[in-house]
């Protein structure tokens, strides 16, 4: 019979507590991913915000509901403003174009801001099934957080070719943003987008 104590294995501390070189050290941060984000939680171990909410939407989804949301409000206001367009102007390079247009995206920013405010859904979004949230707490966008979404979206499109190269990345950054697949508007309102089930 040996006298001899056994050994503590890998991942047992030894007797007597921690060996003294580890005692008051902070331990090692938990791995990451292969998107550099934590998988107890949000980044650098944070609570996820996303937790208890509803799974993201879909892209095909997201991309139905602002097609919806257009014709919705494109088709009515341009019948309304018809009257008052005489046709493409080749003399004045289409201004008149130009401001229908502006007009368009005008009332689709109040549109989309009001929309958003009231319940976090757009008539889009509603047939989609899907929703605006605040990504601390999943609540409706109401007030400013709706607004700048609304104007993020929908006002840089007034600036001719400029205007329309931000709309393009802004709508595309979601196919590539991780892990909350937001588009810039979204990401300056800190909102995400869920689905409504």
């Amino acid at each position: 019979m040996s006298t001899e104590q056994p050994r503590p294995g890998p991942g047992d501390e030894p007797e007597g507590g921690p060996a003294p070189h580890e005692a008051g050290l902070p331990k090692a941060p938990p791995p990451t991913d292969s998107y550099g984000t934590n998988p107890y939680g949000g980044p650098s171990g944070a609570v996820d915000p996303l937790a208890g909410m509803p799974p993201l939407a879909s892209l095909g989804r997201r991309l139905v509901a602002r097609i919806v949301d257009a014709l919705i409000v494109g088709i009515p206001v341009s019948l309304l403003l018809l009257p008052t367009m005489d046709g493409y102007d080749f003399d004045n390079g289409g201004s008149g174009n130009y401001v229908q247009q502006s007009v368009v995206l005008l009332v689709y920013f109040v549109y989309d801001a009001l929309m958003l405010s009231a319940r976090g859904q757009t008539l889009g979004k509603m047939l989609m099934r899907v929703r605006v949230a605040m990504l601390d707490d999943g609540a409706v966008p109401r007030g400013n957080p709706a607004w700048a979404r609304a104007a993020i979206y929908s006002l840089p499109q007034l600036l001719p070719c400029i205007g329309f190269l931000f709309w393009l990345v802004n709508v595309l950054f979601c196919t590539w943003d991780r892990p909350y697949r937001q588009c810039l508007h979204d990401k300056a309102a800190k909102t995400v987008v869920v689905s409504a089930a």
